[in-house]
Order: C-alpha cells, then sequence, then structure tokens
C-alpha cells in the first residue's frame, strides 16, 4: 500500500490541518510563494515518489486558487507520485453547468478538463451545485453529501413540527434529501431570476404556515436568494426559520442581508476559509473535515466508500 500524504493549497489551509489532524498525519512540506510580478511558485519539500498523493484546494475566487490546484498536481506529478487525488470541497465555476444562452462557457466542464489534464486521477467534491457535474469528468469522482455535516447537530437543536424548504428549483433534490433524513415535510419556493445575483420571489409551493422551517441550499453567495425565501415562508406564517447552506461563499452584502433577515440561525461549512469575513453570531460554523478524511483514508486503503453515500438524493 502506498504511503499517504496530503498537501495543501492556500484556498483553505484549517480545513486542510483538520483533515490531517483527523487522519493522524502531517501535512507534507510545500513552499508556496510568488515572483515579484505575481506569478505563483511551488516545491513540494519531501520525497512523494510512489505516495498516495491528496492535494486539498477548494477553487473560489480569486481564479489563482484554481491556478494552484494545477501547478501543484503538474508538480506531484513530476515528481513521481503513484496516484493524485483532488480534494476540492468546494467546486468553483459550477454554476455555468450548461449552454443556456447563446455564447456562453461551461466552465464546470472546463474545470473538470482542467484537473485531468494536469495529471489528477482521482477526485473527491462534496454537494456540486448539479450533481451530473460528476459526468464531466473522466476520472474516478467522489461526491460526497453534507448532511452528516448538519445532522448530528440538527438533532440537538431541530424543533417539532419541521419542514424542510427548498428555496429555489435547482435544490430540491438536495433539500429532499435533507427531509428524508429527518423525517419531515418539504415545501419548495417557486422564484424567477430576472438577472445574475438578483432573484424575485412569487410563491410558496407547500405548508409552511405554523411550521418551523429549515431552508436548505448548496451555497450561500450574495444571500439574495436565501432571504427572499426566508420572506416568503415568514410571510406564509413560518415559525422559526433557519438556514443549511454547505458552501459560504458570502460575497457582496450578504452578511448584511442575512444579519437583517428573519433567518434565526444559519448553519454553514468550512469547505470554504472565512476566517477572515469575521462573521457575527447569527452564524454557526460546522467542520467537514471527518467526511473528508474518512473519504481519504478509505480511498487510499482500497477501501468502500459506500457508507459515505447514504444521503444521496434519490
Amino acid at each position: 500500500m502506498s504511503e499517504l500524504k496530503l498537501i495543501s493549497g492556500n484556498s483553505n489551509q484549517p480545513l486542510a490541518e483538520k483533515i490531517a489532524r483527523y487522519i493522524g498525519v502531517e501535512l507534507t512540506v510545500c513552499e508556496k510563494k510568488r515572483f515579484s510580478d505575481g506569478e505563483l511558485f511551488v516545491q513540494i519539500n519531501e520525497n512523494i515518489r510512489g505516495a498516495d498523493v491528496f492535494i486539498i484546494q477548494s477553487t473560489n475566487p480569486p481564479a489563482e486558487n484554481i491556478l494552484e490546484l494545477l501547478i501543484l498536481i503538474e508538480a506531484a506529478r513530476r515528481a513521481s507520485a503513484c496516484r493524485i487525488t483532488a480534494v476540492i470541497p468546494y467546486y468553483g465555476y459550477a454554476r455555468q453547468d450548461r449552454k443556456d444562452r447563446p455564447r456562453v462557457a461551461i466552465t464546470a466542464k472546463l474545470l473538470a478538463n482542467l484537473v485531468t489534464t494536469a495529471g489528477a486521477q482521482r477526485v473527491i467534491t462534496m454537494d456540486l451545485h448539479a450533481s451530473q457535474i460528476q459526468g464531466f469528468f473522466d476520472i474516478p469522482h467522489d461526491h460526497l453529501y453534507s448532511t452528516r455535516v448538519f445532522k448530528d447537530y440538527l438533532d440537538n437543536i431541530i424543533l417539532d413540527n419541521t419542514v424542510i424548504v427548498s428555496p429555489d428549483v435547482g435544490s430540491i433534490k438536495l433539500a429532499r434529501a435533507f427531509a428524508k433524513a429527518f423525517d419531515s415535510g418539504l415545501a419548495i419556493v417557486d422564484k424567477r431570476r430576472p438577472k445574475p445575483n438578483q432573484s424575485e420571489v412569487l410563491n410558496v409551493i407547500g405548508d409552511v404556515k405554523g411550521k418551523n422551517v429549515i431552508i436548505r441550499d448548496d451555497m450561500v453567495d450574495t444571500a439574495g436568494t436565501l432571504c427572499q425565501a426566508a420572506k416568503a415562508v415568514a410571510d406564509m406564517g413560518a415559525l422559526d426559520i433557519f438556514a443549511v447552506c454547505t458552501h459560504p461563499v458570502l460575497s457582496g452584502k450578504a452578511i448584511e442581508r442575512i444579519n437583517n433577515s428573519a433567518i434565526s440561525k444559519v448553519i454553514i461549512s468550512d469547505s470554504i476559509d472565512i476566517e477572515q469575513k469575521h462573521l457575527p453570531d447569527k452564524f454557526q460554523v460546522l467542520s467537514c473535515a471527518k467526511l473528508f478524511g474518512e473519504a481519504i483514508m478509505r480511498i487510499s486503503g482500497e477501501k468502500s466508500v459506500s457508507s459515505l453515500f447514504d444521503d444521496l438524493p434519490d
């Protein structure tokens, strides 16, 4: 069995350190710096010849996070690693996953091509924006689901008479899986989006009156959709409103919007490093390190990872 090696990029060093602690290994020493013009330089300062290498890097903006991931994969390939797995807790550029208008790029496929061409032989992701993105890869792809990250926490605070709400049609499968895990009802917010990053709520499909609500989505970016969904269910007579969003992009005025919304608590993962955002008390951050650590150990040990897919949407 090849020796397991963990390499971290700069996009989410805190998560990589937590994963390493869970597995019980040290992060591989890797030098990452810039030339005076800003060009990235990477050097792996340990012998990884014949090793089973896992490179941990989310691909959220800035786009240099993507370039750093590709350079790390290339460096590991040229250092004669036995196998290279790209561990991408947040798969950025996934929202452009189809050609729904003229002359646009399918960036989710482009990123898959880049990761594969750079030399990755396997990919691990969590809560992709669209599950079919797995098919963009021509290499083995383990798509993890974050329900197990949130379930223990929610089991301690979840109230009776709860309904899970999908903030838009695109999140129905994720919300349905969540509702199944908690044996709860399901409601859907019908939404029209006039332009990117702007949304308009029209209707709530399902009964939320007098119920406690958990809004479930894969990511929270500007929080426009999330806060409008919260307002919609509040106007329909919902009681306590929680939000569970896997990936905390939190761009623009997202934090301010959430603070001023009807949401009692927003529960997020650490798939994106948000230490510099100084989140208020309304946010609760739960770590996905155990989920990724378990997947990495099982893959490295050539063991089944199917039990990690227990929360796979129907």
